[in-house]
Formats: C-alpha cells, structure tokens, sequence
C-alpha cells in the first residue's frame, strides 16, 4: 500500500510534535453519533470543529480496535480494525481526512505489550497445545508443583493476583494485567514484524504519531529457568532497578524493538513519531525519547508532582535535562485516563498521597470533603503554568472544562478490572471516563441521542461545551485564549528562571521564554508583586500590581531580547 498524506506535508511537519499541543480523546466516551451510549469514531469527526477552535494541534484517540474491554480496550483483538461497536474503518479515514482539513493530525494508540485474548494468535496457541509455533508467539509455561498445579513464578499481575492463568491442558500463560489480556513473547519474530505491519497500516492511513502503551513492559528476561521476583515484586519505578536488569520492566533490550519501530518511522515523510508510556526512573526515560527510539516520553513526574512551587522547580528543571540528554521535548500532562482528574486531585488536601487519593474514592469523594472551587482556582493556575513551559502540552478530554472527578459512581456501575482483581481494594479509573457533557439538557447532555455507557451525575450539564462557550470566566474560555496566545508566543524551546531560588520556597515561580514571554505562578496563599509587563492573560482576576494566591499570569515585557 503506498504512503500518502493529506495534505502535503512540509518540510517543518517532521518537527511538529516537539511544541505542540495533543488532546486525547477516550473514544467511548467522547461523544456517540449513533445512540447506542457509546462513543464512537463518528462522534469524534462531528466534534473535530470544537477541537480546531479549540486551538490544538493534534488529536490522541485511546484505542478504538475491537475489544471485549476487559481493560476498557487495552485488550486489543485485532489491531488494524474498528470495533464494529465504534464504526468501521471507513468512518476512520473520514475523521482522518476530517482532521487535516481543519489543520489537525491524529494519534493512536498502540498496546504492544499484550493482545486480548480474543485475538486470533491467541485462540491458535490455546488449540495448538504445549511446544507448538503458535504458543511461541506468547509465553506459555509448565506450572510448577507435583503437577504443575503451582505458577511458573510468584510474578504479580499489575491489576491484582498472580500474573499466570492456567490453561486447560496443564500450562500457563503469562498476564502482567488482566487474565484477558495474554502478554506477548518480544523474543519471536514474528511478534516483531507483524507490528512492523500494523504500524505501517495506521502510517499508510495518514495518522502522524503513536502513544505506546507500557513502552517498558516488552522486553523480558524468559530464560529457562525463570527467576522468582523476590523482594522485585514492586512495580513502581523507583523500586526498579536502574541498571536495566529486572527480568520483566525496563530491560535494555526493549530498545532494540525500537529502533526496529524507528526505521518504519522514518520511511514516512515526514517521520512518524510516537511517545512512550515508560513507568521507569527519570534517569532510564531518556532512552525511550531518543532519536533512535520512539522520540518522546511521557513526564509523569509532573503529573505526579504536588502543586508545589519548589517541588514543580526541581521536577522542570530535572524533565527539561533528561529531554535535552536524549534529543527530544518533554512533555508535560496534568490529567489522562489512568489518573483522578487533577481538579478533584488539587480539590483535596496538598499533603495527599496516590494511597490517600484511592481512599478517598472509595468513600465515594466524600472524605475529606474536596474543596471543588479551590481546586478549579489550582486547575486554572497549572494549566497556564503547564502551557507555557517548552515541549508537548497533553490534554486529556474535559479538562478544558474544568470537570472534576465521578467519584460517588455506584459499586454496580464499574467496569474498570482494577475493581474486581483487588478485591475491592481500588475502585478504578471509571470515575475519569464518565461521558462529556456538550449541552446543559438531554438524556446525556449532548454525549449522544441516547443514554451514556457510565452514568453522568444530575449536574454534568453545567460544565457542558455550550454552556461555557462565549462565557469568559470559564475554564474552556481560558483554555481557548491560552492556546490562541500560545500559538504566538512560542519560538524555541528554551526557558529560564527569574530571580533568587529562595522565591520558590514562598511559593512563587518566575520564568521567562524567548520574545520576552514571562510566566509568573504564585501557588501560595498570600498575594505576590507582579513583575512589570504587558499582562497577556492569567487564571483569576488580578488585583492591580497584584498577583493573587493560586494565580498564574503570563506577561510580555517588551523587549525582545528578554528572556
């Protein structure tokens, strides 16, 4: 199949990702063109208008193949398909075509790490039986025990319980995440090549980059015999090794399927590009985002980081080295869809640990009670904070509308496997993939004609599109007018810091970007003097020469050389 665009690319497009400004959209719950509650690939293209005005540049969609969402379609069946669910393939190239002709690009999905069990290789390898060509293709074991009845390992499944399932002729395969997603064997081949193929087959379909889900995972040490974990069952990556020798996470070896990726990459004009999910130290990130690589890697330092003006100094500062080491930009993210919405995250107490937060949805977000408007006055400020700092900006659906988190959703209601495989211990990212309110009335404010997949609370509607549209105090307002400023205030991809260091620790961050763009963040509780300067825009109303507490204010200072 020949390689083809729309429209003609030019020679700036190979750079295009380094600054740009991605939204992901989470298919199913985006928006349904067809009233049957779930969001589809139509509903996508009817909403690439809001997304142009909105003011991004490219548009991630969350996998869309067919699935049976045993991980809310991180169990992939058929890699270069639709899920007939979501359209077909012809809907896909209309949104594609859709998206260029509005100035968008587009984004997928990859989950090279595991397939779901539905997938035709997986259905041969359970037929072929033990030894077979086709169990080769995935990793299956003896189990161990007097009769194999023990698992191979004491590996853990990331979702909870052991990470082998039996079979019914006495083996065992391997599933870091859910029973129903068998992981693949990256030693084989073929695994390799026929991912070759699906890269080209979304690249021949005009989609401009890949977002590599568990990028860390693909590698793994499967020499005979198989090594317990021991006291390496943490999967966090500060627990990970930093010499590339765990047997399962980070392996160096990962980067040679990646260079593999890069030469398909680079057959396109312009170059493809992809950013890895890599759950690794910041130290082994950069290898993920080199050139020679996957080219960029997601920074979830910052979204991790408290909204914490000398914590967020030491995480940019750390994030643009490890992006200039390896050649790339960072990135920088605030919400997706694995994550609380950070409106409900700054709504909570500063001191709250991930723990603290995953106990706090399993009181239905009823303890602590948020402070919702203290946290949207934060939301504000870290959007202005994150837009302006140099490399990729990724928004994830509905934070351009301030929405918080669905915290309170019924036990009855979740689809999320994190729920059942901890023994509901966790109650799952379902509360961040509640469907978008476009209108204020209908029977799913706008998501669809119909009803939606994950029920919206009573008041969704007054954080709809329509509503905000036009209203300047609104989050998606403010979202616009960033993202139109940005677009002109962006020039290299340098940043430096203004005034002492010790600033920092009353809260405040001062720094400036070519052309003389200041970005000042006062994330305290006392007000701060506002640097002299033409003010662009900020995220509350300021007070004079004033910038409030929670605020960020970007300014022009006149002079061009300023930095």
């Amino acid at each position: 199949m020949p390689h083809h665009d729309s429209p003609a690319p030019s020679a700036h497009d190979a750079d295009w990702w380094r600054q740009a400004v991605v939204y992901q959209v989470y298919p199913r719950s985006f928006a349904d063109f067809d009233g049957d509650g779930i969001g589809d690939i139509r509903g996508v293209t009817s909403r690439l208008p809001y997304l142009a005005e909105l003011g991004v540049d490219a548009v991630w969609l969350s996998p869309f193949y067919p699935s049976q969402l045993a991980d809310g379609g991180y169990d992939v069946a058929d890699y270069r398909d639709v899920d007939p669910r979501l359209g077909t393939l012809d809907d896909f190239d209309e949104m594609v075509a859709t998206a260029h002709r509005l100035g968008l690009k587009i984004m997928v999905d990859i989950v090279p790490n595991h397939s779901s069990d539905q997938h035709v290789w997986f259905q041969e390898a359970l037929a072929a039986g033990p030894g077979s060509a086709a169990r080769d293709r995935y990793v299956f074991r003896d189990g161990r025990g007097s009769d194999g009845e023990l698992p191979p390992t004491d590996w853990p499944s990331s979702f909870g319980g052991p990470a082998w399932t039996r079979v019914p002729d006495g083996q065992w395969y391997l599933h870091l995440y859910a029973p129903q997603q068998p992981d693949f064997n990256w030693d084989n081949p073929e695994v390799r090549e026929d991912f070759h193929t699906t890269l080209r087959f979304w690249s021949d379909r005009g989609v401009a980059g890949f977002r590599v889900d568990v990028a860390h995972g693909l590698a793994k040490d499967l020499r005979a015999p198989l090594r317990d974990l021991g006291e390496q069952r943490s999967y966090q990556p500060d627990a990970l090794p930093d010499d590339g020798s765990h047997p399962l996470w980070d392996r160096d070896a990962v980067h040679e399927i990646y260079r593999g990726w890069r030469q398909v990459f680079d057959s396109y004009d312009p170059p493809r590009f992809a950013v890895a999910e890599a759950w690794v130290r910041p130290s082994r990130r950069t290898a993920y985002a080199s050139a020679a690589g996957l080219g960029q890697a997601f920074n979830f330092d910052f979204l991790g980081a408290r909204l914490d003006a000398a914590e967020l100094h030491t995480v940019i500062d750390g994030s643009l080295a490890d992006a200039r080491r390896a050649g790339a930009t960072s990135t920088w993210v605030l919400s997706n869809h694995d994550v609380v919405r950070h409106v409900s995250r700054y709504a909570l107490p500063a001191d709250c640990t991930k723990q603290d937060i995953e106990a706090w949805l399993l009181t239905d977000g009823r303890e602590p009670v948020p402070d919702l408007p203290a946290g949207v006055r934060r939301a504000r400020a870290a959007a202005l904070l994150m837009l302006a700092l140099p490399g990729s900006a990724y928004l994830y659906q509905g934070e351009e509308l301030g929405l918080p988190e669905v915290a309170d959703l019924d036990r009855a209601d979740l689809r999320d496997p994190m729920w059942v495989r901890s023994g509901g211990r966790v109650k799952g990212r379902d509360g961040c993939r509640v469907p978008l309110p476009w209108t204020r009335e209908g029977s799913s404010f706008g998501f669809g004609p119909g009803g939606s997949w994950l029920p919206q609370p009573a008041d969704w509607g007054r954080y709809a599109a329509e509503v905000q549209s036009g209203d300047k105090e609104s989050v998606l307002e403010l979202y616009r007018e960033a993202l139109r400023l940005r677009r002109t205030l962006v020039a290299d991809e340098e940043l430096e810091w203004v005034g002492p260091r010790e600033r920092t620790r009353r809260g405040l961050l001062h720094f400036a970007r070519a052309g003389g763009w200041h970005t000042v963040s006062n994330l305290s509780e006392e007000p701060a003097p506002l640097p002299p300067g033409e003010v662009l825009l900020a995220s509350a109303p300021l007070n004079g020469d004033e910038l409030p507490p929670w605020t960020t204010a970007w300014l022009r200072t006149g002079t061009a050389s300023d930095r």
